[in-house]
């Protein structure tokens, strides 16, 4: 019963006024810790809480009747826990001191963000640009060349080049034309060499199981086999030729036909900024045409000197491509000459004098197969 009795007292709630004083029921006072509760004490003030061993609270004063409710009461203090808004202030101000890391990152970022937006903001405006003027420039030089086509447009025409360009394109066409005539003779000779190497086996073979033809056999035999390999050294010297051919026609003409392509195209744009000028100079000379009429004389001005230098360009290049093309010609020609006349001719060493002269090296027997690597 004392046990029980005492835990009870423990665990009572006894409110105390300043004085150390019980209160048993003082409207006032529950009053005053009613408005305590609401408003909430500042940054100066903390809550008391008094009771026994893990009651509920028995009363909230203000921390100015500390030390007389120490010295008068009885009751025990159990702890002091500061108030929500003093606590809340408190980690504000505990976060107002911490470094400053997560606010410089982010606006590093934004800063970083910011000049990627502004440099790729940047380029699609210069493609744009670039659009715009390539636009402008096709239309331009589509309308030029329809005039052209239909006879109301004038073009620049430069009449010595033009008739040099037209020898150069005739001159390809026909070289091209013995460039293929000649592989097909280098295809068909080369066959034939073949089928003369096959039948002087055959021949070589026949004499060794044939005593009493044994002879005629050899004779065809040998004969066979001096063809095939004056044949061999013909094949050469043809296949020089071809490839010589093949780069003059090929390399050296296609890259002058390149420039030339170059030049009519800057000639076509030339002639459309040249209408263009013409056409504004013919208008009203009011200030917005006068500044239309000044950046279009730029823009003709930048075409004439791209125009002049491509056809500068071709000028000095079809010069080059014709004294190359009467050197590698004058050469190549004697060398087709020499070979074939010397073959038909049956005159081996000449023939091969002629291999010598023009330092054509013959490939050795069996090149042309593939190895035992290749074939497995």
């Amino acid at each position: 019963m004392a046990d029980s009795f005492m835990g009870k007292a423990a665990t009572m709630e006894i409110p105390i006024n300043s004085n150390g004083e019980t209160l048993a029921e003082d409207d006032s006072l529950e009053q005053d810790l009613q408005q305590v509760m609401v408003s909430g004490p500042n940054l100066n003030e903390t809550s008391i809480v008094s009771g026994g061993y893990g009651g509920p609270a028995g009363g909230i004063i203000p921390t100015s009747s500390i030390k007389d409710l120490r010295m008068k009461s009885r009751g025990q203090v159990v702890g002091l826990v500061p108030s929500q808004s003093a606590a809340s202030r408190i980690a504000n101000q505990n976060q107002t001191d911490q470094p400053f890391t997560g606010s410089g990152m982010h606006h590093s970022n934004s800063n970083q963000n910011m000049s990627v937006e502004e440099a790729n903001r940047g380029v699609a405006v210069e493609k744009l640009d670039s659009v715009k003027k390539w636009g402008i420039n096709t239309y331009k030089c589509t309308k030029q060349m329809f005039s052209e086509r239909f006879g109301r447009g004038s073009r620049t025409v430069d009449l010595e080049l033009e008739a040099q360009i037209d020898v150069l394109r005739d001159t390809k066409r026909k070289y091209e034309s013995v460039l293929r005539l000649t592989s097909a003779l280098t295809s068909h000779f080369y066959n034939m060499v073949q089928t003369q190497q096959a039948l002087g086996d055959t021949f070589a073979d026949l004499s060794q199981k044939s005593p009493e033809l044994r002879d005629e056999f050899g004779y065809n035999a040998e004969t066979q086999k001096l063809l095939c390999r004056n044949g061999e050294a013909l094949l050469g010297a043809i296949n020089f030729f071809v490839s010589s051919i093949n780069t003059l026609v090929n390399k050296t003409m296609e890259d002058t036909l390149m420039t030339i392509k170059l030049y009519e195209a800057a000639r076509l744009e030339f002639d459309a900024y040249r209408a263009d000028l013409e056409e504004l100079s013919l208008g009203p000379r009011d200030a917005a045409t006068m500044v239309r009429i000044e950046v279009s004389q730029q823009q003709y001005q930048v075409q004439r000197d791209k125009y002049e230098r491509l056809r500068s360009d071709v000028t000095i290049k079809l010069k080059f491509l014709e004294e190359n093309k009467v050197k590698v010609m004058h050469k190549q020609l004697l060398l087709f000459h020499n070979a074939i006349s010397a073959y038909f001719a049956g005159n081996q060493q000449q023939l091969e004098q002629t291999l010598r002269q023009f330092n054509v090296k013959l490939k050795p027997p069996g090149s042309d197969k593939p190895s035992w690597l290749e074939e497995s």
